[in-house]
């Protein structure tokens, strides 16, 4: 079954920098389109950014742009969101995304908080 589990979140202050990684298994990894989301305190889901199969196409939110980073390496099937310059604003719960048969699959998602 599709299992997607993130890691790499915790506390970081202003300014500072995460990476996030998203392990996948349970299906063809490299044949789907992979995303971040995100879920801040109180709010709803806030899609971060999309990477293509080969990942060579990236797509951000306007919110992200210029400071986050979305790759892949399809032969360790995992998919990374490197966040720099971080904002309080970007505190949230970030998961891991596949849309596969028209089926959302999502991890459980890592904690980010942002904070002096």
């Amino acid at each position: 079954q599709v299992q997607l589990v993130e890691s790499g979140g915790g506390l970081v202050q202003p300014g500072g920098s995460l990476r996030l990684s998203c392990l996948a298994s349970g299906f063809t990894f490299s044949s789907y389109v992979m995303s971040w989301v995100r879920q801040a305190p109180g709010k709803g889901l806030e899609w971060v950014s999309d990477i293509n199969r080969i990942g060579d196409i990236t797509y951000y939110a306007d919110s992200v742009k210029g400071r986050f980073t979305i790759s892949r390496d399809n032969a360790k099937n995992t998919v990374y969101l490197q966040m720099n310059r971080l904002k309080p604003e970007d505190t949230a719960v970030y998961y891991c995304n596949v849309r596969k048969l028209g089926i959302n699959f999502w991890g459980k998602g890592i904690l980010v908080t942002v904070s002096s």
